[in-house]
């Protein structure tokens, strides 16, 4: 599935696109190089949601958790990650809990200690625009994804 957003509210918008389909236990990796505008997709979904307060890129502190109340999504940001072995050091099994929603930003920086996605998003500067493409990993993600094709942004 292909998204093109000429402004940081249509990122926003199809970050509360993807909010509508999030089930318990999901994990998104969102890449895309610096500035496409991942923390701003992740900022529409939680906004979608009800948060109210900053979203930041945790980019200095690798994790922030929004709880929402009925859901508790974990955002990171491994940019700054030397080594995927320092995902150990911050408990990243305790985020994988299998009822939080982790969103990782720089995913690729992980690999070896991250589990696969249920939905990889990727963004890439295209013209004055952004162009989003999602895909599924898991029958978990082939679900968000439907549901992101039949609601209304």
């Amino acid at each position: 599935m292909e998204f093109q957003t000429a402004s940081e509210q249509e990122m926003e918008a199809v970050g509360a696109r993807l909010a509508r389909g999030l089930m318990p236990g999901l994990v998104i990796h969102l890449s895309g190089p610096l500035g496409a505008g991942k923390t701003t997709l992740v900022r529409g979904l939680l906004r979608s949601l009800g948060w109210s307060g900053l979203v930041k890129s945790p980019t200095y502190t690798l994790v922030e958790t929004y709880d929402l109340g009925d859901r508790v999504i974990h955002h990171f940001d491994l940019y700054r990650l030397s080594d995927p072995e320092e995902l150990e050091f911050i408990g990243l099994r305790d985020y994988l809990d299998g009822h939080s929603i982790c969103l990782i930003e720089w995913a690729e920086r992980g690999v070896g200690l991250l589990p696969e996605p249920d939905l990889g998003v990727e963004i890439a500067f295209r013209g004055d625009g952004r162009e989003i493409r999602c895909e599924s990993g898991t029958e978990a993600g082939r679900r968000l994804l439907s549901q992101m094709g039949t609601s209304r942004s």
